[in-house]
């Protein structure tokens, strides 16, 4: 067994924190999906975070809707939705109950059931390096590596299925903090954290 994946599952009390708290001490944590038959594991080196009740760029913005419900329930779940008719985004719900926060996962380093995950996101076998790290350096990236999709959302992330274990302690000066990527409201808060000079990253 990989020493990563001998690690503790993180408690609901990890994720029941502040927001940016939590988005922060999640880097080097291990985000692994098991389904029985193959277990896919990485290392999360790059999170958004995202708070309802005053960030316009978050799904929570606007109250709770139909998908967004998972949003309001207390730390500790999944939340995945679909975006551009493409790809799957997953979300780690944070804070208490009713307060619609979230963290992005945003890039991994693949960690366990790499083979697999090639196969998931290139249907063949990588060629190079760069093909490598373009394995899981995005969020539409690791859910398809990991075959993430919307029926996983509301997930509870203490079950079997999808959970966060324990992981690598990141000193306060290897976090870079950035604004947000890819969004139009709300662009001006630095709520993007990462694992500095990883190979992984969405963007350097």
């Amino acid at each position: 067994m990989n020493e990563e994946l001998s690690s503790k599952k993180l408690t609901k009390s990890f994720y029941r924190r502040e927001l940016l708290k939590v988005a922060k001490d999640l880097l080097g944590k291990i985000l692994v999906k098991s389904d029985g038959k193959n277990l896919f594991a990485g290392k999360i080196v790059e999170v958004e975070a995202y708070h309802g009740d005053f960030d316009e760029a978050a799904h929570s913005f606007k109250g709770i809707t139909k998908r967004t419900q998972i949003m309001f329930e207390a730390g500790g779940y999944l939340y995945v939705y679909f975006t551009y008719g493409v790809h799957h985004c997953c979300n780690i719900v944070t804070g208490k109950k009713g307060q619609g926060t979230a963290v992005l996962i945003r890039a991994v380093e693949p960690v366990s059931g790499i083979d697999k995950m090639i196969r998931n996101r290139f249907k063949r076998k990588i060629k190079n390096e760069k093909e490598m790290v373009n394995l899981t350096n995005g969020p539409g990236k690791i859910c398809q590596a990991f075959r993430i999709n919307r029926n996983h959302s509301g997930i509870d992330l203490n079950g079997n299925e999808i959970y966060v274990l324990n992981g690598q302690k990141i000193n306060k000066n290897e976090i870079g903090t950035s604004r947000r990527i890819g969004i139009t409201k709300s662009i001006d808060l630095p709520w993007r954290f990462f694992i500095k000079n990883n190979p992984y990253l969405s963007r350097k």
